[in-house]
């Protein structure tokens, strides 16, 4: 069963560990292998550096206490993290954390929210509701390059953001 939580700070490793096998094996049909890499790079871990989710509104889900994904906004609406580890892709674990931020967002009072989709992202926002507002050309230093989509959700427009998984 898929429980929804707040982030604690003890979920740091595991939620690295979420985004480093979302990008490099869930995006596998969406992007290369040196898109990947420029994406998620394989560097160790610094416990020094700021824990960005903790900072912002993050929630994971966990199914039978494991960690299977998470997402975070910031306090002015941004998605700016959304990952699930590739065996529980289409499976209702990103759909139940984007219930949640929804729900968070329209507590907060916010209009609108917005983020920077890569295109597997892009398809799964679509289906709730999200608009495409453009298109950007991200260029790393590893030379590859993809595009980046520019969403948008009007939360003053749209249901309660609840989505029937089958």
């Amino acid at each position: 069963m898929i429980t929804i939580r707040p982030y604690r700070a003890s979920d740091r490793a595991a939620c690295r560990q979420v985004f480093q096998r979302a990008v490099r094996e869930g995006a596998a049909g969406f992007y290369d292998a040196a898109q990947r890499e420029a994406w998620a790079p394989e560097v160790p871990a610094d416990p020094d550096r700021l824990d960005k989710l903790r900072h912002q509104l993050t929630w994971v889900a966990e199914d039978d206490g494991i960690i299977t994904g998470f997402m975070s906004m910031t306090r002015s609406g941004h998605l700016d993290m959304a990952f699930v580890l590739p065996e529980v892709m289409g499976k209702g674990h990103a759909a139940a954390l984007h219930d949640k931020i929804v729900s968070q967002a329209r507590g907060l009072g916010l209009a609108r929210l917005t983020v920077h989709a890569s295109e597997y992202s892009r398809r799964f926002l679509g289906r709730r509701g999200w608009v495409l507002d453009g298109v950007e050309v991200i260029r790393a230093d590893n030379g590859a390059q993809w595009d980046r989509n520019l969403m948008s959700l009007d939360l003053s427009h749209t249901g309660s953001g609840a989505v029937t998984v089958g």
